[in-house]
């Protein structure tokens, strides 16, 4: 996609950064009282807070940082800024690691790498494995006084600031990266030996979309669950909306608890054993499509706890085919059935929240519509933040008319929401400054996810391939979770070490054939009869874990293959 002129502003912005760092001075190390604004000499770069932190059970010693970059007033007579945090340990193992926040961003995460934000440290921070640490609120405060009188959609409302979409797509994340390398030089008197991005949803779809526009600047990227193009999955919202209104004018009421469960158990008594082994997961995606078939459930007559409404199997069936306009254009990607559809978080993003300040509405009708009338759409349709109002948002959504604001432009608004919010080349991936520095993405995707189809990851991850000559896998790789939710949850084993398989595979060459990935104790929806110690392989796409004898428990009795 093209950027204006007028839309280059941020990019400007980062590259006149990354200028100033060039040409700093590589004084030796310095404490962490030392650093300042002064110090750093960086313009438009504040320093407000510069702490010793001493060493706790569960971080070692290290310096906290927190800063602004950029302040400013917007078009919208709003203050912003680049909110951020950096802790750098006393025992520096030479690594960056750039943590990536999910949601709206708007506020700054603690800079730790901790697994309660990142799914795929295996139970292990990043700082407290030694590496330096950044987090930033990409560019705005979710939590402005100034926007308090709208309601749920507050957090949305930076979507009325055409530079604050810019920098909540990617612009901060450029901007940020040559100011964190600049900190760690001046803290420890030399730059970063290796660096990492890592985040999931949102924070996944930063990390896509900056190997795709700064893959030259770090080593490794990982991402979870990854929002490739938001918009277009937002667009999913509405559909998803008006279609279980089919269901039940009220969606929560659409499908119960008991509903769900019945689907997923379903699915996997189709599918289960298609890997070999019928243990509750679902290895096999692709043969389980071919093989389990909504319909069958659709009662015979009246409703029954054993069977689905005539207006059920309808809606799922339309909701799982992704949205289309008047004319059978696919506006977003199809979903997969897997054995994680009846999870809390599955139930949580789409039908039903269990939140009373949101009317008890699912996050789609809440986040989702605030994001897709304030922040993915041009121009913006303010929307107030009731509940009632931003149901009534995506009820009214016309998938002919309105679905294309997501591409559009206008006097205000230079750049399309897919043009700040995806990578550049989404439908036709190459990664070319990624692979002319021999760098690395690894991308995880559970496969009962709500929020972004993983069917859009594996499509996307193949049309690379393609491009690669088929080589993909020496420079990207996929692994698929069976059964779990957006980046976590689910009867999944859900717990996984990516930062230690990317670091080996960037670091001594070691690329991975497959990761194991074990059950959390933190998941509350692993079955009973799971084992607590359950191990399985995520495998390279296309390949599946298939069982090949021994402990039913254990990832050593399976082998990755491609199923034929």
């Amino acid at each position: 996609m093209r950027i204006s002129k007028h839309g280059m502003c941020c990019l400007l912005i980062g590259a006149k950064l990354v200028a100033s760092v060039a040409t700093a001075q590589a004084a030796g190390a310095v404490s962490c009282a030392d650093i300042s604004s002064q110090s750093l000499k960086l313009k438009n770069v504040k320093i407000t807070k510069a702490e010793a932190l001493p060493s706790s059970d569960k971080y070692p010693a290290h310096c906290l940082l927190q800063g602004t970059v950029n302040d400013r007033t917007g078009a919208d007579g709003k203050h912003y800024a680049i909110g951020f945090e950096m802790r750098l340990p006393d025992d520096w193992n030479g690594r960056f690691l750039y943590q990536l926040n999910g949601g709206n961003d708007g506020e700054v995460i603690e800079a730790t790498g901790d697994p309660k934000e990142m799914n795929a440290l295996g139970g292990k921070s990043a700082l407290s494995r030694g590496f330096s640490v950044l987090s930033s609120d990409s560019g705005h405060s979710g939590k402005d006084p100034a926007n308090h009188d709208a309601g749920l959609a507050a957090s949305n409302m930076f979507g009325l600031d055409e530079q604050a979409r810019l920098d909540y797509g990617f612009a901060a994340d450029r901007t940020m990266t040559p100011i964190a390398k600049a900190i760690i030089r001046l803290r420890y008197g030399r730059r970063p030996q290796f660096s990492y991005m890592e985040g999931c949803s949102n924070g996944g779809r930063h990390v896509m979309v900056d190997a795709s526009r700064m893959g030259d600047l770090y080593d490794g990227f990982i991402a979870g669950d990854p929002g490739i193009d938001l918009p277009r999955a937002a667009v999913q919202h509405a559909w998803d909306v008006q279609n279980l209104s089919l269901a039940d004018p009220d969606i929560r009421k659409s499908f119960s608890r008991d509903d769900m469960a019945l689907i997923a158990a379903k699915v996997i008594e189709i599918c289960d054993a298609l890997d070999g082994l019928a243990d509750g997961m679902v290895d096999n995606l692709r043969a389980c499509q071919k093989a389990f078939h909504l319909e069958e459930l659709k009662c015979p007559g009246a409703k029954t706890p054993t069977c689905l409404t005539g207006e059920q199997v309808t809606a799922l069936t339309r909701i799982m085919g992704g949205p289309r306009n008047a004319a059978g254009k696919q506006l977003y990607s199809d979903w997969p059935y897997d054995g994680g559809m009846g999870s809390s978080n599955w139930r949580f993003w789409k039908i039903e929240s269990g939140i009373p300040p949101w009317n008890n509405e699912p996050l789609i009708a809440i986040m989702g519509a605030g994001s897709l009338s304030y922040i993915f759409t041009s121009p913006p349709t303010k929307t107030p933040g009731t509940p009632n109002d931003l149901l009534a948002f995506l009820k009214s959504f016309d998938f002919d008319r309105d679905a294309q604001k997501i591409y559009a432009t206008d006097g205000a608004y230079k750049v399309s929401a897919m043009g700040f919010m995806a990578p550049p080349d989404v439908d036709n991936p190459k990664l070319l400054k990624l692979r002319a520095k021999n760098h690395k993405l690894i991308v995880y995707h559970g496969q009962s996810d709500a929020v972004f189809s993983v069917n859009d990851t594996i499509r996307w991850y193949e049309r690379l391939a393609v491009n690669s000559g088929g080589n993909a896998s020496t420079f990207a790789r996929l692994y698929t979770v069976p059964g779990m939710n957006h980046c976590a949850g689910g009867p999944s084993t859900d717990s996984f070490d990516m930062l230690s398989a990317m670091t080996e595979w960037v670091e001594q060459h070691k690329a991975p054939d497959h990761i194991v990935a074990t059950v959390s104790a933190a998941n509350k929806e692993v079955p009973a009869n799971w084992s607590k110690t359950r191990t399985r392989p995520l495998c390279n796409w296309p390949a599946v874990a298939r069982y090949k004898g021994g402990d039913p428990e254990s990832a050593n009795s399976f082998v990755c293959e491609i199923p034929k």
